[in-house]
């Protein structure tokens, strides 16, 4: 298969242009990358906490410095997108995101790996809204914009779900370092291929939101900080209270100042239209769900099974092929259907998925895990190309970069407090705080499922 046959996936040749390929395998490299270092760390936890004296906070500090510095930022890194044009903002991320994974693969402590994590996320927030920025420019037939969406979801997709496989195989051939620097690599060819995409623009010089960007960090990191310092430290610990009241009126403050700043980094009036709101919940709870999970079953299948890093990655094999499967099917289904359906029996499917895993028990066999991970990895596959889909048609392209980071802070906050959360129920008594953590990513799935059902109601609302 060519590389312009990759980008194009499904794509019909009449639809698109040479450089709209360029632009979709780009964008697409970019987003593989971001999405795997979410999870492919995962697998090597273990390995982090023998070779590096890491503790079980500071392993979902290595999970949730990057998440959270990403959804941070995200709406930042679209004000960039708009501002700069979105390949410029895109291959500035790029190359400091590559920068940051030469550290983390060099870190030689908890912390410097942390800190390392940190600026990934930097790099990370500048380039994910850019890349969807970019497809809106490249495609402006919506039709052909759908099918390049899946193509670009599938990547992600694919990489979120295959993270732990190609961590073992990584972990086992090369050590844990190369889980990192195997970014130098992924990242030249994307910078490459950004070379040859559509130029973008450059949008309207707004000033960046600064006193917004600063109030949602700090809301961010007190909610985070107090989820999983809570476990250790203990939940009415003065520490994780004042962190928690931060992230209160953190959240209060930035609803007040976006709605009375002279150029908002949020325009709120984007969520009046019901399905930029209804898929901000469905990207959060996909992420919550995911991530959390994922996390879990990482350590469960390690520390509580002795399986090894490899034996672990091999496990979910199957959710990563079903997921990859899912993304490109969902994006040819949000072209032809519209994006409700994919999204509302996505959530549904994969929280069947979970409740699946609940019912096998700890105790379930190989081929029962596996088993249960497929629906997971189908319906949470399903669901990111239809919900990315929706927000792009939903707004302007001045507004592409913005609209594409709001989705993507949703995810990524969905997925900081997913890790952290089900983090903190497993510190006591892992097993029965498992059980609990399905329970709960299963009811948010279901809860987002239902949103979906009254909010989505036709194409493009």
């Amino acid at each position: 298969m060519t590389t312009e046959q990759l980008a194009a996936g499904s794509l019909p040749a009449s639809a698109v242009t040479s450089t709209a390929r360029w632009t979709l395998f780009a964008a697409s490299f970019g987003f593989l990358m971001v999405s795997l270092d979410a999870t492919i760390v995962n697998v090597a936890l273990p390995t982090l906490n023998e070779e590096l004296d890491a503790g079980l906070s500071q392993l979902q500090w290595v999970v949730d410095g990057y998440t959270l510095t990403f959804a941070a930022l995200q709406l930042v890194g679209g004000s960039l997108s708009d501002r700069l044009g979105a390949r410029r903002a895109f291959a500035l991320g790029l190359s400091l995101f590559i920068l940051a994974s030469l550290a983390c693969g060099l870190a030689v402590s908890p912390g410097m790996l942390i800190a390392a994590r940190f600026v990934q996320g930097i790099g990370a927030a500048m380039q994910l809204p850019a890349s969807l920025a970019m497809i809106r420019h490249a495609y402006p037939d919506g039709a052909a914009r759908n099918r390049a969406v899946g193509v670009w979801a599938a990547a992600g997709g694919a990489a979120v779900a295959a993270g732990p496989v190609i961590g073992g195989l990584l972990l086992v051939w090369l050590g844990w370092r190369s889980l990192f620097l195997v970014n130098l690599v992924i990242g030249a060819l994307g910078l490459l291929a950004t070379m040859r995409a559509q130029s973008t623009r450059v949008g309207k010089a707004r000033r960046l939101d600064l006193p917004g960007q600063v109030v949602i960090m700090l809301t961010l990191c007190g909610l985070v900080f107090a989820l999983i310092e809570g476990g250790s430290m203990g939940w009415l610990s003065p520490a994780v209270l004042i962190a928690l009241a931060a992230a209160v009126a953190g959240s209060v403050t930035f609803v007040w100042w976006e709605r009375r700043a002279p150029e908002p980094m949020l325009p709120l009036r984007l969520f009046g239209r019901p399905v930029v709101s209804a898929a901000s919940v469905a990207g959060f709870v996909q992420n919550f769900s995911y991530y959390g999970i994922v996390f879990l079953l990482s350590l469960f299948l390690q520390d509580q099974r002795g399986y090894s890093a490899l034996e672990t990655g091999l496990l979910f094999l199957p959710m990563s092929i079903a997921a990859m499967t899912s993304n490109l099917l969902g994006g040819r289904l949000t072209a032809r259907l519209g994006p409700r359906l994919p999204m509302m029996g996505g959530q549904f499917l994969f929280a069947c998925g979970l409740l699946a895993l609940l019912a096998a028990g700890t105790d379930a066999p190989n081929w029962a895990v596996c088993l249960a991970t497929v629906p997971v990895g189908i319906g949470g596959g399903a669901v990111v190309p239809a919900m990315s889909s929706a927000v792009l048609e939903a707004v302007e392209p001045a507004y592409a970069g913005v609209a594409s980071a709001e989705l993507n802070t949703a995810r990524q906050v969905g997925g900081a407090v997913g890790v952290a959360l089900f983090g903190a129920l497993v510190a006591g008594d892992f097993l029965p705080g498992l059980r609990l953590s399905l329970v709960i990513a299963a009811a948010a799935l279901f809860c987002g499922s239902a949103v979906t059902a009254r909010w989505v109601r036709v194409r493009g609302n």
